[in-house]
């Protein structure tokens, strides 16, 4: 998400940071560059407009000009505006109203509007505990209500029985009185699509809006369509009043204009995006959090709430444990890929932290193969327990009998045990302090030398959080930031003051701090 947009803004303020002082020329030729890499990640005409305009009328001013650090002023210019175009604070789903609470979704056939439904449907139900109603008005497609069905007993909610013959506008009346008498808090409304907007697509919804007044009226657009996915939101919005916008494909999508370019356009706030097919690939939008990220800055937050959703704390303890023993078997290796796995991988945890653009580079250079993770998990799972328990069992006979049950080479055995020992090694250094994270990583993943300075600071430039900032952040956690359960590492993240020293997550014993 935004890669390609990231490389190319962060290239552009680096450049600007690397000078002692700057001219009107300077900001007026970057700001070209700026506007050019706007256009190219397909971000709106007028907003891409609208953004260097603002950007070069608050750079070129005395203030920053005549600063210390006038490169660091531009930054964080730049980075404010990008927050005030994504949307600048959060917005989530509202529920404050009587039940059923109705939430409306509209869009265009083929944007995912029925997985998505399913996907909101899971998140209000197991995060905000709420009882969930589904409801398809899709009378055209073929086997729509079926699918709707089958999904909500995926992801454990409930589907409005089905009954041929009726019309979107009495499939909708039915499940509001369903609703009412079965005591449910949520209905969600699946309307049909179209490959186009027209006017009778534009009816039905209104007219299913009328008869359900709902307090939530969702649009769904493919950020893969670009521009196109604007010009639907600007006909939805005239039309029907929309409350917000779901993003769905964000995880394909590396030029990001459509995200940048729906709340500057609509006025309305984007609220969810789908980060994948599975029925938990769904995520609040944070608009500060992703002009962070597409300024090289990271994104700790995420990277917090994201270990404390996936992290088994008390695994992480018991594994601690052991490290501080100075164990570190095959079984605990095996849990560590698995964190690893839910976490997103290498790839998914490097873009939320700060600095990584500078390795960017290095570590595509060592063709990580992410997939390897599941071959090493299949060869641990090859093995009797008390292989795992003691590697050192492992002679050739045994090495082939695991092979030919995990379906790998012998050669594969020998580089996971040569990372076993690498890690068990890495586990009793750091527990004396003789070897940083970044070194551990770098020895791990074959980075040579590790990553440089250990863990990334912040980029040169790159502007320290405000206390405005830090206060939304805290926010989001009733006033600081949550304390990782124990054993999940202690590696404190520099380049972040102001943010009570929040510890980048260990998954679980992966990422060990040091010992106090």
């Amino acid at each position: 998400m935004f890669e390609g947009l990231s490389d190319r803004l962060s290239g552009i303020l680096s450049g600007l940071t690397r000078r002692g002082a700057l001219t009107e020329a300077d900001v007026t030729a970057a700001m070209r560059e700026v506007r050019r890499a706007l256009l190219e990640a397909d971000v709106a005409l007028e907003v891409v407009r609208s953004f260097t305009d603002k950007v070069r009328d608050k750079a070129v001013g005395a203030t920053v000009l005549k600063s210390v650090t006038p490169g660091q002023m531009v930054v964080k210019i730049v980075n404010d505006e990008l927050i005030t175009m994504l949307g600048t604070d959060a917005s989530v789903i509202d529920l404050n109203a009587p039940a059923p609470v109705a939430i409306l979704m509209v869009g265009l056939q083929g944007s995912g509007k029925t997985t998505t439904t399913a996907k909101i449907a899971r998140r209000l139900a197991s995060r905000d505990k709420r009882r969930v109603l589904l409801a398809s008005l899709d009378t055209r497609r073929p086997a729509a209500m079926e699918q709707l069905a089958v999904l909500a007993k995926q992801v454990e909610v409930e589907s409005l029985p089905i009954v041929a013959g009726q019309s979107a506008v009495q499939i909708a009346k039915r499940a509001m009185e369903a609703a009412r008498l079965g005591g449910f808090d949520v209905v969600m409304l699946d309307t049909a699509g179209r490959t186009t907007v027209d006017e009778g697509l534009m009816n039905e919804a209104a007219e299913v809006k009328a008869a359900t007044r709902p307090h939530e009226t969702l649009l769904v657009a493919d950020a893969l369509t670009g521009q196109d996915a604007v010009n639907t939101a600007r006909a939805f919005d005239t039309r029907l009043g929309v409350t917000g916008i779901v993003l769905t494909r964000m995880d394909g999508d590396s030029r990001g204009g459509a995200a940048l370019s729906m709340r500057a356009v609509t006025g309305k706030p984007i609220k969810l995006v789908g980060v994948g097919e599975k029925v938990d690939a769904l995520e609040e939008f944070h608009p500060q959090r992703v002009a962070n990220r597409i300024l090289g800055m990271g994104d700790i937050v995420s990277l917090v709430e994201k270990a404390a959703e996936t992290i088994d704390a008390e695994q992480a303890m018991r594994t601690a444990e052991k490290m501080r023993k100075g164990k570190f078997d095959l079984e605990d290796l095996s849990m560590q890929l698995a964190q690893m796995e839910k976490m997103g991988g290498i790839g998914g945890l490097m873009g939320m932290l700060p600095g990584m653009g500078q390795i960017k580079k290095q570590v595509e250079g060592a063709n990580l193969d992410e997939k390897m993770f599941k071959r090493q998990r299949a060869i641990i799972s090859s093995m009797t327990v008390q292989e795992r328990k003691n590697p050192d069992l492992l002679k050739n006979s045994r090495k082939k009998r695991i092979a030919a049950g995990a379906g790998v080479k012998v050669e594969e055995i020998n580089k996971l045990l040569k990372m076993h020992r690498t890690m068990a090694d890495m586990m009793k250094a750091m527990g004396s302090g003789k070897r940083g994270i970044g070194q551990a990583l770098g020895n791990m993943f074959g980075l040579g030398g590790g990553m440089p300075g250990g863990m990334p600071q912040m980029p040169p430039g790159m502007p320290e959080p405000t206390p405005e900032q830090i206060a939304q952040i805290e926010k989001q956690f009733g006033g600081k930031l949550p304390p990782m359960p124990p054993g999940m590492g202690g590696a404190k993240m520099p380049g972040l003051p102001g943010l009570g020293g929040p510890k980048l997550p260990g998954l679980g014993g992966f990422l060990p701090g040091k010992k106090k």
